[in-house]
Order: C-alpha cells, then sequence, then structure tokens
C-alpha cells in the first residue's frame, strides 16, 4: 500500500513510526513522502527547528514538503501527489487544511487520526477541551476526510477513560499509542475490503477550540474540581499559573485535597507542609511548580526552603 502522511508535532510520530515498521500488522507498507509544516524559530537565538514528524521522516531518507500552504501551493504540491499515486494520505495533526482536489486524489482517499470522540470536539484542541471540560472519558477516532471541519464519515472509534488527575500530556501520549495502532487497523480493513463507514449526527457536534493564554490565570473563586481540570488540561503548555508576593507560578500537576468548603477564603494558602489553597468548595493541592525565575519542582520541596504563612493570598 502506497501511503503519503501528512503530519507534524509528536503526536503523529507515533503513528508515522508504525507505518515504517507495519510488519508486525501483516501490511506491506511503503511511506512514498511526508508533508510537515515549516520549520519554525525557536529559544533565545531564534534558531529553526524542525518538526519532529520531519526529523523521523529524514531518518528514513523519506522526501519531506514542507508547503506554507496547500491551497495558495497547490499546483506545485498537487503535481507532486499525482506523480506519487498514493493509494491513502493519513493524516494526523497536520494543522493545515487540504484542499479538495487533495482530499480526492489517493485511491481511499485521506483520512484522519483525530484524538476524540466524534462528533464531539471536533477542531484544533480536542484532548485539552475534554478534560479542561471535566470528560471522564474521551477517545480516537479515525475518519474518512471530507470538506468541512472534522465532518467526514467515521471508520473506527475507541474509547478511553481519563484519570482523574491526569494531564493533557499524559492523554496526549495514551491516545497517539492508540491512535497509531488503531491506524494499523483500519489500513488493514482497506486492504481487505472490510471498511464500514459511519456517518457522524452533526447535531451533536461540539467544537474544541485552541487554547489561549487567557485561559491560564487560575480563578481560586471557581469549585475546586474546575481549578483542577484546568490545571491538568493545560499542563505542560502552555501552563496554569497564580501569582504568590506579586511572582508567577506556575502549576504543573495538583490534586483535590478536599472537597468540602476550607474555613481559609478562595485563594488562601491552607496548607502546611502541603501546598494547599482554598477554593469555593475545597480545597487544591498542588503537588508540581515552577516559581518565577526558578526551577520545576515537587511543591513540597519549594516549601521546604520557602515556608508559607496560612491565609497568605495567591492570585
Amino acid at each position: 500500500m502506497k501511503i503519503v502522511f501528512m503530519g507534524t508535532p509528536d503526536f503523529a510520530v507515533k503513528a508515522l513510526k508504525n507505518l515504517y515498521h507495519p510488519e508486525p500488522y501483516g501490511i506491506d507498507i511503503e511511506v512514498q513522502a511526508v508533508f510537515t509544516q515549516p520549520d519554525k524559530p525557536k529559544g533565545r537565538g531564534y534558531k529553526l527547528i524542525p518538526p519532529p514528524v520531519k526529523v523521523l521522516a529524514q531518518e528514513h531518507g523519506t522526501t519531506v514538503y514542507q508547503p506554507v500552504s496547500l491551497k495558495k501551493d497547490a499546483e506545485e504540491y498537487l503535481d507532486a501527489l499525482e506523480k506519487l499515486s498514493p493509494d491513502i494520505i493519513v493524516v494526523a495533526a497536520y494543522g493545515k487544511i487540504l484542499p479538495k482536489e487533495v482530499l480526492e486524489l489517493p485511491k481511499y482517499g485521506c483520512i484522519n487520526i483525530h484524538a476524540s470522540l466524534l462528533p464531539e470536539y471536533r477542531g484544533a484542541a480536542p484532548i485539552q477541551r475534554a478534560i479542561y471540560d471535566g470528560k471522564t472519558e474521551t477517545g480516537v477516532t479515525i475518519m474518512q476526510m471530507a470538506e468541512g471541519l472534522d465532518t467526514g464519515d467515521m471508520l473506527l472509534k475507541e474509547k478511553v477513560r481519563i484519570g482523574e488527575n491526569e494531564t493533557s500530556t499524559e492523554l496526549f501520549d495514551r491516545l497517539a499509542d492508540l491512535g497509531a495502532d488503531m491506524l494499523m487497523e483500519i489500513l488493514k480493513a482497506f486492504e481487505c475490503g472490510e471498511v464500514h463507514p459511519e456517518k457522524q449526527d452533526d447535531s451533536l457536534s461540539t467544537y474544541a477550540a485552541m487554547i489561549t493564554k487567557d485561559m491560564c490565570l487560575i480563578d481560586f473563586s471557581k469549585p475546586v474540581f474546575d481549578v483542577h481540570r484546568q490545571i491538568c488540561a493545560l499542563s505542560e503548555a502552555p501552563g496554569a499559573f497564580c501569582f504568590l508576593d506579586g511572582k508567577r507560578l506556575k502549576v504543573y500537576h495538583s490534586e483535590i485535597a478536599s472537597r468540602e468548603k476550607s474555613n481559609f477564603g478562595p485563594g488562601e494558602f491552607a496548607g502546611g507542609k502541603k501546598f494547599d489553597v482554598a477554593c469555593a468548595d475545597g480545597v487544591i493541592r498542588f503537588t508540581e511548580i515552577q516559581p518565577e525565575g526558578g526551577k520545576r519542582m515537587q511543591a513540597n520541596s519549594y516549601l521546604n526552603g520557602k515556608p508559607i504563612k496560612q491565609g497568605t493570598l495567591l492570585k
């Protein structure tokens, strides 16, 4: 099976790795080319850093294309795709819209590995949004791509539970592994002619908008569950934070210490050796933090070196 792969971040890397090593799945695969986003400047020196998918593709000697836009550069890249004549195009967190001409080009069309239980959480940030919204389960859907945003027919779907203290980074890794295995399952189904598309119910659809920095400041006047899910959803990036003594305190991990209203007011330090902060209806416990100008550390270690007086207000 001739495949063109389109993806960019670490989520897509695991799927591409499976395509390079299809032997356990009993499929004969040729990765003809990889499309990924352009290198981006990072760090103080603004050095151009290649996307993770590009690094893996180059390790395997695969031709890599990095169009700024498939629409604006359609003629050039359509010509390349037509010459490759892939049986299928596999997309995983590519981050760009595929024009109709690309969607219709392969024998089996284009399929996408989407990290939600469609039609729920169509869009850019399904993993973070599911945690942020307090969902107890999510999953992966392999879908046949159409012109709409994540509106195509569902080909394969699997659920997973979301752990109470699970961060978006941890869930990201689990769903990437799941999606990579599901990809091989559906490719085998295409090869055997056993694909059974299922229409999405548009009336049940929800949208997973991109995470923005204005979502990061912790509001302790909210219920403790909401604060906890905010911290879990935004870890590792962009990261939830609050202010202690006028300095930013980034919070990577937390747990719910109590679901009963505290004697302390919202935002007041309610702990001793534990980094407990009162919320509207309970107490949140920070377990991993990063003080402004400092290193990431366990919250208990921070308190050992810099105790906080009970009643101190975090904003």
